[in-house]
């Protein structure tokens, strides 16, 4: 099959980028004739190119051509989007329409139903747009990192294309990561039906596993932010006797440092080699995973369960749905540091239930985030969409 992998980068490098590189690879491998084509948010980071982003953004001629010419050499079967936000533009969709290729696009965050990007907005989950059309309050809210004009810029792109049903119609299929997502945006302002929805999550590679004799201590990876729910973890830690390390960066930096500093039993090593990160999951108790957003879906979560290592995680969104409550990991109370608590004091106390979690933990990576396992599903989804295309035609 010939496979045309189109991705917006944007300024700072996020997961979507490490998917899109590695679902490349992962064709590739599997003797599939696949290119890229991809465009980056740092051609229009000067003064005239953000002011040009606000119609480049609504439509790109530039990019409309250069996919054309892509699909003219190249000839791809179908095309696979990750990402067209700002420089691509949904023109990449009406190339791929003109030239008859159908287009499956992943769905890596809510940008398309909701200007908040993330369904989360000043603490707290934020769904009031969802099924608006044009959400002017957004704007006014600044729901997009608290920026005005890059607020009314999504909004302006997203609801621009609701109007001319380029979500609905220009894309064949669009790819979440959990059933959970799906409900999201079935139903809502983008007007797409629910047979146009395919279920594969994200995949990684198998690192090993260490499934019997773990050190007594508790991890936490990513983002030190609020979001992440750093604060309610710091707030357990400062209550509670466990061990913790923690491994990141962010705005939240000085609260952690502030913590260790009054905490003996809180280190914070910073940013580690990826080779100590998978050492790290592979010794812990558990990776703990307070996040009080939906998330899409975390590469830590998917790394530690191909470790062997549970995770204790908030019930919400889309992490709550990937982590089976007392198979792969413990379910807590998003935001709430005493029922985390609660549920460290029952792994610390039964060894039997850390070595089910710890066996289910693996279970569950080899059943759904294995390389293969995601190839045949990725596979299976560009096959429908073919079928689909050909009986339309």
């Amino acid at each position: 099959m010939r496979i045309l992998l189109i991705h917006n980068y944007y300024l700072q490098k996020g997961g979507e980028d490490t998917v899109f590189r590695s679902e490349t690879e992962l064709l590739k491998s599997h003797g599939h004739e696949v290119e890229q084509l991809s465009f980056h948010n740092k051609d229009i980071d000067s003064g005239w190119g953000k002011i040009s982003m606000f119609w480049k953004g609504l439509y790109n001629r530039k990019t409309y051509r250069q996919v054309r010419e892509k699909i003219q050499t190249f000839k791809p079967d179908v095309i696979h989007i990750h990402n067209l936000f700002y420089l691509a533009s949904p023109s990449v969709l009406y190339a791929a329409r003109k030239m008859k290729v159908p287009v499956v696009m992943t769905l890596h965050n809510y940008r398309l139903i909701c200007p908040s990007v993330y369904l989360y907005h000043k603490g707290r989950i934020y769904e009031d747009n969802i099924h608006k059309t044009f959400p002017v309050k957004a704007i006014f809210q600044k729901v997009w990192n608290n920026n005005l004009g890059l607020t009314a810029l999504i909004t302006l792109i997203t609801s621009f294309h609701k109007y001319l049903n380029t979500w609905s119609n220009l894309i064949d299929g669009y790819i979440v990561f959990t059933e959970f997502a799906k409900s999201k945006f079935v139903g809502s302002s983008i007007k797409v039906p629910d047979h146009k929805f395919y279920i594969k999550p994200n995949f990684t590679e198998d690192n090993g596993c260490n499934l019997e004799n773990r050190e007594d201590f508790y991890l936490f990876i990513g983002r030190l932010s609020e979001e992440k729910g750093i604060e309610v973890l710091l707030e357990a830690a400062n209550k509670g006797e466990f061990r913790l390390e923690i491994l990141g960066d962010g705005p939240l930096k000085d609260a952690v440092e502030a913590t260790v500093d009054k905490n003996e039993r809180v280190s914070y090593p910073g940013f580690l080699p990826k080779e100590e990160i998978v050492q790290k999951l592979k010794s812990c108790r558990a990776l703990i995973f307070p996040s009080i957003w939906y998330e899409g879906m975390p590469m830590v979560i998917l790394e530690a369960l191909a470790t062997g290592t549970p995770i204790i995680v908030s019930d919400l969104g889309n992490p709550g749905r990937m982590i089976e409550d007392r198979k792969s990991g413990l379910h807590f109370e998003p935001n709430n540091a005493e029922s985390l608590l609660d549920k460290i004091a029952r792994l610390d106390a039964s060894v039997e239930l850390q070595n089910e979690l710890v066996k289910g933990a693996r279970e569950i990576y080899e059943k759904k985030y294995t390389p293969e396992e995601n190839y045949e599903t990725l596979l299976s989804v560009y096959e429908s969409i073919l079928q689909k295309s050909q009986q339309m035609a």
